[in-house]
């Protein structure tokens, strides 16, 4: 007597199609590539433009601290710091938005939409409140408020969201509604402290760069040269994590603490960009969907996402300051971008879902 065939046994292309497919690497290396060089261009570009526009030839000259002594100064003292600034701060956002959207396997996951943003702002601005309610003026540097406050609402949200975990639906609407708890508590700060202060905190909460330099981009400096590199060593569990939780164990990957690892990373960064710039709206979200649809993979290349979002700063703010009748700040700008993207994202969700 012949058995019956095991039906319930996996063929080996069913075991083929479950283990993870190399990237296409020739894509990757070179959306990579080709973001970096766009950048390089768009960097040329900003800092050639300004109240007296720079030939690429008096650029370069000024760069290395030759040429006329006005436009010396304008390129090093009022250009370079605002242009870096403008880079790391799109560069922090944009991994940022990449890991979260990657980690929770959800393309509306970003600092500002979970409330990651929100969270370091009211901290910021709880400094400030100190200060201007007559207490101890600068008791807490800037960047670590910003990084507390961005840790505090991300354990905050998890712990709101422990019972349908870091996936799903769950987590964004749990994270949405923090977010505006958050904002009306800075809202609220905004009113009880000293006119002056509460004009400078809704600027910066706009998402500005005016005024900025060297000092507001050192610890973002500092933070993405230490965070993105320890992101890439993540990157293999980054995709690993696209699995299931008992697959990817199976592979000796311990999905818990890499993916709260990656959060992590996710978070300070937001975090420490945000201390710099303001809630810059919308970068992180537009950045990993652009390195995701530049790429052509699941999970999102942290040095795409980080190209892709100091682009989007850079050239909202340089057009912000050089093309309008008046500067405006750059958050208005990426929030006139990334606003329609959003609806466009929740109607695709919608339309693929086939919800009525």
């Amino acid at each position: 007597m012949i058995a019956a065939p095991d039906r319930t046994a996996r063929s080996p292309r069913t075991l083929r199609a479950l283990l993870p497919r190399p990237r296409p690497r020739r894509r990757v290396v070179g959306a990579v590539l080709g973001a970096w060089l766009f950048l390089a261009v768009v960097t040329a570009v900003a800092l050639s433009l300004g109240d007296e526009p720079t030939s690429p030839a008096a650029l370069w000259a000024a760069l290395q601290g030759r040429g006329p002594e006005n436009t010396v100064y304008a390129v090093h003292e009022v250009r370079l710091p605002r242009v870096v600034l403008a880079m790391v701060v799109g560069a922090a956002f944009g991994v940022s938005g990449g890991l979260s959207q990657s980690v929770l396997r959800n393309p509306l996951a970003s600092p500002d939409v979970l409330g990651i943003s929100a969270g370091a702002s009211v901290a910021v601005v709880s400094v400030i409140a100190i200060g201007s309610l007559g207490g101890p003026v600068g008791i807490v540097p800037v960047p670590v408020a910003a990084l507390v406050g961005g840790l505090a609402a991300a354990t905050l949200i998890a712990l709101l969201a422990l019972g349908g975990g870091l996936r799903g639906r769950r987590i964004l609407l749990v994270g949405i509604a923090l977010s505006a708890a958050l904002t009306a508590l800075t809202q609220f700060l905004l009113t009880r402290i000293d006119v002056y202060d509460a004009q400078r905190s809704a600027a910066w909460l706009t998402g500005s760069l005016n005024a900025r330099g060297w000092g507001e981009a050192t610890p973002v400096l500092v933070g993405v040269a230490v965070l993105v590199p320890a992101a890439l060593v993540l990157a293999h569990t980054n995709r690993a994590l696209l699995f299931e939780d008992d697959v990817v164990a199976g592979w000796g990957v311990r999905p818990g603490r890499a993916r709260a690892a990656l959060l992590v990373i996710a978070v300070c960064l937001a975090a420490l960009a945000t201390s710099a710039a303001g809630p810059v709206a919308f970068v992180a979200l537009v950045s990993g969907q652009v390195a995701r649809r530049l790429a052509a993979v699941p999970d999102i290349p942290p040095l795409l996402a980080g190209a892709a979002g100091a682009s989007l700063v850079l050239v909202a703010d340089t057009v912000a300051r050089t093309a309008l009748p008046s500067q405006l700040p750059v958050g208005v700008l990426t929030g006139l971008v990334g606003a329609p993207y959003l609806l466009y994202l929740l109607q695709r969700r919608r339309s693929t879902r086939g919800t009525p």
